[in-house]
């Protein structure tokens, strides 16, 4: 196991910058990390490792799981759907640039919580200062959502030192993977909405009155 976490994610250790990390009693450890290597790799991979360690104190051994991911948000809900708590794994502050709007941090908090809801099919990572963009294709796992195909976008101001997520909901998969390689051409353009859930865009019935008392009878 130790030859696997080296060959697999301690070979890059002096490249992974933790951006949150969480320790328990029981010897579990959740971290987010940075990947300085996977710039100079394959186009287009994730940049974001998310890793679980599992300690056995007794046999002297662990057992561990690893992702890449290409949001720091996926990673974060990665390890909460693996034991973390969800207020324990919030990112340094200081390490990357923030938020810039509301929007962003309601998407990002979002995507913490319910990352289980959905199956990332496609991202591509584009670090270039002129054009620093990150676009992730998602499949909901709810057969019966109105918009089944996500793409969320990610756009770092380098100049600013900010990001925004944005977001987006299309019919097929074609129609999204369509759109992320408009938007990394720089032909795409606005993202559509994402269709709302038919509980959600349905009023609500008012609640049932009371029924009347025995006749003759006050309270």
């Amino acid at each position: 196991m130790s030859l696997a976490f080296y060959r697999q994610v301690g070979v890059h250790e002096d490249m992974l910058v933790p951006l949150a990390e969480h320790h328990t009693a029981d010897g579990a450890s959740y971290y987010v990390l940075f990947d300085r290597t996977a710039t100079y790799g394959h186009p287009g991979i994730p940049q974001y490792v998310a890793v679980h360690l599992q300690r056995d104190r007794e046999k002297r051994s662990f057992d561990f799981g690893h992702s890449s991911l290409p949001l720091p948000a996926m990673a974060q809900s990665w390890l909460i759907q693996r034991g973390c708590p969800s207020d324990a794994i919030g990112l340094n502050p200081e390490l990357g640039p923030p938020p810039a709007d509301e929007t962003t941090r309601t998407l990002e908090q979002r995507l913490v919580g319910d990352g289980d809801h959905y199956a990332m099919g496609y991202s591509y990572t584009r670090d270039d200062p002129g054009d620093w963009v990150t676009v992730v294709a998602l499949r909901s796992l709810d057969e019966r959502a109105p918009s089944p195909y996500r793409v969320v976008v990610e756009e770092v101001d380098t100049d600013a030192w900010t990001h925004t997520l944005r977001e987006g909901g299309f019919g097929t998969v074609q129609e999204a993977l369509q759109w992320c390689t408009d938007r990394l051409s720089g032909t795409a353009g606005p993202l559509p909405p994402v269709r709302p859930s038919l509980s959600a865009a349905r009023p609500a019935l008012p609640s049932k009155a009371p029924a009347p008392g025995p006749p003759g009878r006050s309270r």
